[in-house]
C-alpha cells in the first residue's frame, strides 16, 4: 500500500503557481536551445526568428515568478534552485547555443562560449549560496554581486539585430582571426566579457 509521500508525481503536485512560471521559464529556454538546433539543420530563418523569440518570454517568466511568489507568501529553497536551474538554461546555455548557431563556430569560439556558461553556472552556485547572507530585514537580497545572468539577453538583443542585417555566419561584424588550426570570431569575445561581469565580486548591483 502507497503512503501519501510516496504517490506518483508527488513533487509535481506540491508545486505552486510560482514554480509553474519557473518552469514556463526553462521551457521557453529549451525551446530556444531546440530551434537552434533545428535552424543549423535546415538553415530555416524562421527556426532562428523562434529561438530569438522565446527568451524575452523566459524573461517575462523570470521576473513573474519571484513577484508572485513573494506576493502570495511561498518563497522556497525548492523555489530557489528550480529558478537558477531554469536561468542557467534561458540566459546561459540558450544564448551561447544561438551564437554557436550564427557563426561562432570556431575552435576559439567555443571556448569563449563554454567560458560563458560556466560563469553562469558559478555566478547561480554563489548566488544561491550568498542569498541568505545577503538578504536585508524583510529577507530580500538587497543586491547582485556580479551581473544577473539575464543580462546575457545583451549579447542576443545584438545578435538579433545582425541577424537582421543578414551579418551572420561568414558576415559576422568583427571579421575572423585564423589561429593556426582553429581561429576566433571577436564578436565571440562578447561572452567573455559577459562571463566575466557575471563572476565578479567588486561589481555590486542594487536588486529592484
Amino acid at each position: 500500500m502507497k503512503t501519501e509521500g510516496s504517490r506518483h508525481f508527488s513533487m509535481i503536485r506540491g508545486f505552486r503557481t510560482a514554480d509553474l512560471v519557473t518552469l514556463a521559464n526553462g521551457f521557453a529556454g529549451m525551446g530556444s536551445v531546440l530551434a537552434s538546433m533545428k535552424f543549423v539543420a535546415s538553415g530555416a530563418t524562421g527556426w532562428m526568428w523562434l529561438a530569438f523569440g522565446l527568451l524575452p518570454l523566459a524573461l517575462v517568466a523570470d521576473v513573474a515568478d519571484g513577484r508572485i511568489a513573494r506576493r502570495r507568501g511561498v518563497l522556497s529553497i525548492l523555489g530557489q534552485e528550480l529558478d537558477s536551474l531554469a536561468d542557467l538554461v534561458s540566459f546561459g546555455v540558450a544564448p551561447a547555443t544561438l551564437g554557436f548557431a550564427l557563426g561562432l563556430q570556431d575552435g576559439l569560439d567555443a571556448l569563449a562560449l563554454i567560458f560563458f556558461v560556466g560563469c553562469g553556472i558559478s555566478r547561480l552556485a554563489r548566488y544561491n549560496a550568498t542569498a541568505a547572507s545577503l538578504a536585508g530585514p524583510g529577507g530580500k537580497v538587497r543586491y547582485y554581486e556580479g551581473t544577473p545572468i539575464p543580462t546575457s539577453l545583451v549579447i542576443v538583443a545584438l545578435l538579433a539585430v545582425f541577424a537582421g542585417l543578414g551579418r551572420i555566419g561568414d558576415s559576422l561584424p568583427l571579421g575572423h582571426i585564423s589561429a593556426g588550426p582553429t581561429g576566433l570570431h571577436p564578436l565571440s569575445l562578447l561572452y567573455v566579457l559577459s562571463g566575466i561581469a557575471m563572476v565578479s565580486k567588486t561589481l555590486r548591483i542594487p536588486k529592484p
